[in-house]
């Protein structure tokens, strides 16, 4: 299988889950050439500063430019690193971020659990960089205009990706072919 090819290293963020073979980002960073992966975190696993200073060791290891791809509260956790450090990013894709204000089926942790565990205040301002929100019309985790709110206060470029839910594999998505699609733009 070739591997696409990129001018940037793409660092993979994932959400609060654990290593997961079918996920859509686990299966890119297969497709990838220069790619890096922020590993699960072994303790402390709610902990934002832990997942923030998690992102910022593996930015450490990567020289040149960078493109971060960011899946539910990775998309939060790259909103949190931007507003405390600073480091030329190319671009972001930030796919179906998680609403802290919504109600969660029971098998995710709760909004309040993560307000406790330092995830509000979101930053809201505008990102440092270029970045694609890609939002899904009918994620159980975030409402649509939820996604729209983010977009708008960080400067992102909005993707309607219909209704695809959470966007994993519990939605029918291992595979994502449009993330290449939103990297390529993001390279130029």
């Amino acid at each position: 299988m070739d591997k696409l090819q990129t001018q940037a290293t793409v660092l993979i963020v994932p959400g609060l889950r654990d290593h997961v073979p079918q996920h859509w980002q686990t299966l890119l960073e297969a497709r990838l050439a220069k790619v890096r992966s922020v590993p699960p975190l072994e303790t402390d696993k709610l902990s934002c500063a832990a997942r923030v200073e998690a992102i910022q060791r593996e930015l450490e290891q990567i020289d040149g430019p960078v493109i971060l791809v960011a899946h539910s509260a990775g998309v939060l956790m790259v909103a949190h690193w931007a507003a405390r450090y600073s480091r030329p990013i190319k671009g972001a894709l930030l796919a179906a971020p998680p609403d802290l204000q919504a109600t969660w089926p029971e098998s995710y942790p709760t909004p309040d659990s993560l307000r406790a565990h330092g995830w509000e205040p979101l930053p809201s301002g505008p990102l440092p960089f270029p970045s694609i929100l890609a939002a899904s019309s009918n994620d159980y985790l975030a409402s649509f205009a939820a996604a729209c709110h983010l977009a708008e206060g960080w400067g992102s470029q909005l993707v309607n990706l219909g209704e695809v839910g959470h966007l994993n594999p519990a939605s029918g998505y291992g595979e994502w072919a449009r993330a290449d699609e939103f990297i390529r733009e993001l390279d130029c």
